[in-house]
């Protein structure tokens, strides 16, 4: 039987993923989360776009066990302020602040 070694962080230009751009998050995100059924999904995954996109850093996380088996976990820092900045223009609307309500969705 295989034995759980840890997990770690990988290094921002750690490969496979050290040389992906915001873009190339952005796609790889709505590859992988882009075909979850349910609206509350969809507006999930465009707010996770939002944040890649505004420079919230993606954080790649390996699991690792004995007989050479990884798996590799995805998550988002804390948003930046560029983020939270974007979103409320996006609420601030002609007639002033919160004109317009902003959706986060539900993770799947």
């Amino acid at each position: 039987m295989e034995k759980f070694i840890g997990e770690r962080v990988l290094g921002d230009n750690e490969l496979p993923f050290g040389s992906f751009t915001q873009q190339d998050w952005a796609l790889w995100w709505i590859a992988g989360y882009g075909s979850i059924d349910g609206d509350h999904h969809k507006v999930w995954l465009l707010d996770q776009l939002a944040r890649i996109l505004n420079g919230t850093k993606v954080i790649v996380t390996v699991k690792e066990w004995d007989n050479g088996d990884f798996q590799h976990r995805f998550s988002l820092a804390e948003p930046t302020q560029k983020y939270w900045d974007w979103v409320a223009d996006v609420k601030n609307g002609e007639d002033g602040p919160d004109t317009y309500d902003y959706d986060f969705g539900i993770a799947p």
